[in-house]
């Protein structure tokens, strides 16, 4: 898909950001009708652990917004899940990689004061991203780390 209204700049990080939601396993939860800073408390409990211990301390939690951040969870787990027919859930180490917790539309209400004054009242709402990552996934070692790796192994095996 060639679009030739955009820059080049544009074009490269729409490829980027397409690519990465092919290989990435997430889910967003938009327009979420809880204050932003509530739910960044809750989203602070998760952030770099494993997914089962996670979806306990949600389960656990008195914090309202826990709910609705562990139903997000179990979204994106059912995505890694399509993603990867026929890997256990158990057998890949699944962690919560990042969660971010942005602010959404605010609705703003008139409350009224005394001697014929008013308040504003702003009702927040928030937009929540949460993406897994996997601790087995070995990392992908670039080229030329590997050729330099080669000749390391075989000056040591001269040398002995």
């Amino acid at each position: 898909m060639i679009f030739k209204d955009m820059g080049a700049r544009k074009r490269n990080k729409a490829e980027e950001l397409r690519e990465f939601r092919k290989t990435a396993y997430y889910a967003v939860l938009r327009n979420c009708p809880t204050s932003p800073r509530k739910m960044r408390l809750v989203a602070g409990l998760i952030r770099g652990i494993n997914v089962d211990k996670a979806l306990n301390i949600l389960k656990y939690s008195n914090k309202e917004a826990s709910n609705r951040v562990e139903k997000l969870l179990l979204s994106a787990i059912s995505n890694w899940q399509i993603k990867n027919e026929g890997v256990r859930i158990e057998d890949s180490d699944l962690y919560v990689q990042e969660v971010f917790v942005d602010g959404a539309r605010m609705l703003k209400r008139i409350q009224p004061a005394p001697q014929g004054r008013a308040h504003r009242v702003r009702k927040r709402s928030n937009h929540v991203t949460l993406i897994l990552g996997n601790r087995n996934e070995e990392a992908i070692i670039p080229e030329e780390t590997e050729e330099i790796m080669e000749t390391a192994e075989v000056t040591e095996t001269d040398n002995q």
